[in-house]
């Protein structure tokens, strides 16, 4: 079992021990996708399987935040907040704006892209390289940015 799943299991534990019900419920809801990847998949999850889950997970609850506050519900967009806080704390280390401009510069140096006909060849490349450490969304503004 991965190292990040064993540490999220030990966590529930401990906010079972703590009464602490929102972060529980939270790293249950992870738990419960892992499972459910491992039973459709037959496989055991990596390290890196179990982050790319999260990252799913958080990209979800962001979205969910965002209909929820355009619909006026400030409750339930608080509680998705408290969800990615939890779930960020079992990502790498994300890159700053400087860091993703020096990593998408270098991509694009590598694959010689030259205009925005080029963005697939280095949204490619990126997502493959940065996954985990940002998102495609930053990426791609990046993209846009320094070709656009």
């Amino acid at each position: 079992m991965s190292e990040i799943r064993n540490q999220i299991n030990s966590d529930i534990k401990e906010a079972m021990k703590a009464k602490d019900i929102d972060k529980r419920d939270a790293l249950r809801l992870l738990s419960s996708a892992f499972k459910q990847i491992e039973v459709d998949e037959r496989k055991e999850l990596t390290d890196s399987d179990v982050i790319t889950i999260i990252g799913k997970k958080i990209k979800q609850a962001q979205d969910s935040i965002t209909q929820y506050k355009d619909a006026g519900r400030d409750d339930l967009a608080t509680q998705e907040e408290k969800e990615v806080a939890y779930f960020m704390a079992y990502m790498p280390k994300q890159l700053s704006e400087a860091e993703l401009e020096t990593e998408i510069r270098s991509i694009i140096e590598a694959v010689g892209a030259t205009s925005m006909k080029d963005m697939g060849k280095i949204m490619g490349t990126a997502s493959k390289k940065l996954a985990g450490v940002t998102d495609g969304k930053s990426i791609n503004n990046m993209v846009k940015k320094l070709l656009g």
